[in-house]
């Protein structure tokens, strides 16, 4: 049997489940802008963008969830208006007939600190913390990682773990702004405020995740606002600890696929282990009348990304043998 029979016969094959996915959708009642490298921003429409996406996850009567990779409103929100800007994107994802999961990112927290933010986002979790998993069947599992677990943002400023990102970034990006990479040479570039780290105890609460999904032979797709793979993503959209987080991954056979966002251009790599990195594209980018929403499908052996428009497909196999494949 040729190589072609053997993958019309698995896309044959029922998905298991399907949910939806969009990333920085970064809306803000302000005129369009552009971003740092002078990319066009269109801040009005990404509501748009939603709203089209949560139309077209419903038309499909069978997603189980939808997951937001965060960034939900743009930083140059007015902060008078942070509370009801976010809420009324929540509301949005709200129009979903499913669940919905969200992620933090650094924009989010620009609006708002922790403490008004995880009950928003309905994120139930001790001491400020936003990372968690699920199981929607039981051969697969979802872990949410909290990219802003030490962040210069989001925490109060005497916490300690604002204190420790202060500390962490003095001694690694030497300028007066930091959120300035200049002079900072290639994987040191991702050594900004606008990043963040996976503290200790998360790392151990991943660990123990791991060790359980192993037991239970799941197939583990890992979710993060910040990227955690260089070959997939630009260097300053790094997580600042993403070595530590994937040294700890690589110990394991369980984890499949990262997707993250941050990285608005979107991107895709297979690593040195054989797990499919996939940053998504930002609906915040998208110009009027464009979209980049998608959906996924999964099955016991892959995970086929179908994007709208703006957000590429992706076929993302399990087997190394198999490589994923991205649509443009």
């Amino acid at each position: 049997m040729g190589s072609e029979n053997v993958l019309e016969n698995a896309h044959d094959k029922q998905p298991l489940f399907s949910f939806g996915l969009i990333s920085d959708v970064q809306y803000s009642d302000i005129p369009d802008g552009r971003s740092f490298l002078g990319v066009p921003r269109y801040y009005r429409h990404s509501i748009l963008v939603l709203q089209r996406a949560v139309q077209n996850w419903n038309n499909h009567q069978k997603h189980k969830f939808v997951i937001n990779f965060g960034d939900i409103v743009d930083g140059f929100c007015q902060k008078d208006k942070s509370f009801n800007t976010v809420k009324k994107v929540v509301d949005e994802f709200e129009k979903f007939n499913g669940k919905v999961y969200h992620l933090i990112g650094n924009h989010c927290l620009y609006n708002l600190p922790r403490s008004k933010l995880l009950p928003l986002l309905k994120i139930h979790s001790l001491e400020g913390h936003a990372y968690y998993d699920f199981s929607p069947v039981p051969k697969y599992r979802f872990v949410v990682l909290d990219g802003y677990d030490i962040s210069a943002i989001g925490w109060p400023q005497d916490h300690p773990r604002t204190l420790e990102a202060m500390k962490f970034l003095k001694e690694k990006n030497p300028n007066e702004d930091k959120n300035s990479p200049f002079g900072l040479i290639g994987l040191e570039r991702r050594f900004l405020m606008f990043n963040g780290g996976v503290g200790k105890e998360q790392m151990e609460w991943l660990n123990n995740v791991l060790k359980e999904a192993t037991k239970l032979k799941q197939n583990v797709v890992v979710s993060c606002h910040l990227s955690l793979y260089p070959g997939a993503s630009s260097k300053e959209a790094l997580l600042w600890n993403y070595d530590e987080v994937m040294n700890l991954i690589h110990k394991y056979n369980c984890v499949k696929v990262c997707f993250s966002g941050h990285d608005h251009k979107g991107g895709y790599s297979i690593d040195s282990h054989g797990i499919h990195h996939r940053v998504l594209e930002a609906a915040l980018e998208c110009p009027p009348g464009t979209d980049a929403f998608g959906y996924v499908e999964a099955y016991d052996d892959r995970i086929s990304l179908y994007g709208t428009d703006r957000m590429k497909s992706t076929d993302m196999y399990f087997d190394p043998k198999v490589k994923g494949i991205c649509n443009h």
